[in-house]
């Protein structure tokens, strides 16, 4: 089954990106639609240098695609189905409810779905 081999591997690729913290917080971040680097930074508490080393894998990647006006780069999510999916995950992590740490989880999932974030803390 070559094309079960082959799905399998492009999508461990998928999560081997998605892997970081600040990655995650990104296209969560852009969930509510275009960007530009300043904006991000600012609402994850990050350096502009730092949040384009992340999105230069996630662009090439077509997790997100860019857009140039003037100096300022803006960017958004391809599919902006990821974040939902990030959103679905969070049941994964809920185990941890059962060691404390559930009020952690239930604020992280009130920001993602929230319409107009105030802080991606």
């Amino acid at each position: 089954m070559p094309s079960r081999i082959i799905v399998s591997r492009e999508l461990a690729d998928l999560l081997r990106l998605l892997a970081h913290p600040d990655r995650l917080r990104l296209i969560e971040e852009l969930r509510l639609g275009e960007r530009d680097v300043s904006t991000i930074a600012a609402a994850l508490d990050l350096p502009a240098t730092r949040i384009s080393q992340h999105l230069a894998p996630l662009r090439a990647h077509r997790i997100v695609e860019d857009r140039r006006e003037g100096r300022n780069h803006f960017y958004r999510l391809t599919h902006p189905g990821i974040a939902a999916w990030l959103v679905e995950a969070l049941e994964f992590v809920e185990v941890r409810n059962r060691l404390g740490e559930g009020a952690h989880i239930e604020k992280v999932r009130a920001l993602w779905t929230a319409d107009a974030p105030e802080n991606q803390g």
